[in-house]
């Protein structure tokens, strides 16, 4: 089979299981008023964020409502878990492939319980919206939402293992993708002078801004390395022996945790009874210097904390030394250390200041232009959109070259 059919076969079958588990959302949990549901929490804050990764799934209440959500968060506390539990970190570091069958099997049931307990707080949330509440409602919705997550999850694995791309990237891609022609509907005017009016305002910012991301989420510090034998044989450094460090290590992820912690303080205002705390919820939430900077400082604490979940300096410098390469008028060892973690903290905080610049610019455009269909479209949704697009065109030009390399060698 040449390489063109077996690549149109992985695209057409990552295509099919993205629209079935598209289509899986709209597909109903029984014994919900979901016109009084949606009307009721069309302006919550916590819930609207959630929609961003779950394609409305957590306004519609279908079968796959949980979406690849329960996974995404399974996967990252393991990821946390791997840094800190010695097992784990072994089954990683040691075991090979067999030891990442094992965590990739934990993470599974990590995310079955996950969306148990998310089913169960749904079931919980949605009681004021039940025609019918009962033990065996609670239990239908249960297994229906668990089940789902889990049917999600396979469908990104078999994207994964036998489509193109990330499966749980491209699911979370679709789901921002929906939702955005909505969002432009329900914000531009009837007026057609104003529709031109938005229409040229926007494209040239949105291009700006689709620049500057790609800069943030594809812009590296080349770190030059020399082998042993260059330094014995005094040869010339060479520039294509670098170790490339990322401008933005954590990719989409510190955006997505800042967003997630600003969204919370709306939902506790709503389930607080204690005035004096929601007043200053509320003095928090309007102020817009005090949201801002609560902002920035989220995203460059959670920057540094997943960059550092990303990338071990010591472990780099380990293996350098075993490599025998070291970096130029550095000392292998401890120096190499310190000289990697001095730069990655600058290249971190860099990386922050990058971000919390694209997550302003939706804001500061709708301010000045009063057009609030470019707020909508935030810095979270702009960043998964340009990293899982890059990530899957890289893909797909990686498996061509390597099909055609193959080709040769027969």
């Amino acid at each position: 089979m040449s390489t063109n059919n077996i690549l149109i076969r992985k695209i057409a079958l990552t295509l099919l299981l993205l629209i079935t588990a598209r289509l899986g959302i709209f597909i109903p949990i029984p014994g919900i008023d979901h016109d009084a549901f949606y009307n009721g929490i069309g302006k919550n804050a916590l819930i609207n964020f959630l929609n961003i990764f779950s394609g409305g799934g957590f306004s519609t209440i279908g079968l796959f409502a949980l979406g690849i959500v329960p996974y995404i968060n399974s996967s990252l506390i393991i990821q946390l878990l791997t840094k800190t539990v010695p097992y784990l970190e072994t089954l990683q570091k040691e075991e090979g492939e067999k030891g990442r069958q094992k965590i990739t099997q934990i993470t599974r049931y990590l995310a079955l319980g996950w969306a148990i307990i998310q089913s169960i707080g749904i079931c919980l949330w949605i009681k004021p919206y039940v025609f019918y509440w009962n033990l065996n409602f609670i239990v239908d919705v249960i297994i229906s939402l668990s089940t789902g997550a889990m049917i999600v999850m396979w469908f990104s694995e078999i994207i994964t293992e036998k489509g193109i791309g990330n499966g749980a990237s491209l699911l979370i891609f679709q789901n921002i993708i929906s939702g955005i022609p909505q969002g432009i509907k329900g914000s531009i005017t009837d007026e057609r002078n104003m529709l031109w009016k938005q229409i040229i305002i926007l494209l040239p910012l949105f291009i700006i801004m689709l620049v500057i991301t790609i800069l943030v989420q594809e812009g590296i510090r080349k770190i030059n390395i020399v082998s042993a034998r260059q330094l014995i044989k005094q040869y010339n450094i060479d520039p294509q022996s670098y170790l490339p460090l990322k401008l933005n290590q954590g990719g989409v992820m510190p955006i997505v945790f800042a967003s997630a912690s600003m969204a919370i303080p709306s939902y506790l205002r709503s389930i607080i009874p204690n005035e004096n705390a929601k007043s200053i919820i509320d003095t928090c939430i309007s102020n817009n210097i005090i949201y801002l900077l609560l902002y920035g400082t989220f995203i460059i604490l959670f920057s540094y904390f997943y960059a550092s979940l990303v990338l071990n300096t010591q472990d780099l410098s380990n293996n350098l030394k075993k490599m025998g390469a070291s970096i130029p008028n550095v000392r292998p060892g401890e120096d190499t250390s310190n000289y990697l973690n001095k730069i990655i903290n600058r290249l971190t905080f860099l990386g922050a200041l990058f971000l919390f610049l694209v997550a302003l610019v939706p804001s500061i455009i709708a301010q000045i232009t009063d057009i609030k269909s470019f707020k909508g479209f935030g810095a979270t949704s702009l960043l998964i959109l340009v990293g899982v697009a890059i990530d899957t065109a890289k893909q797909i030009q990686t498996y061509i070259i390597s099909e055609q390399y193959e080709s040769l060698m027969k």
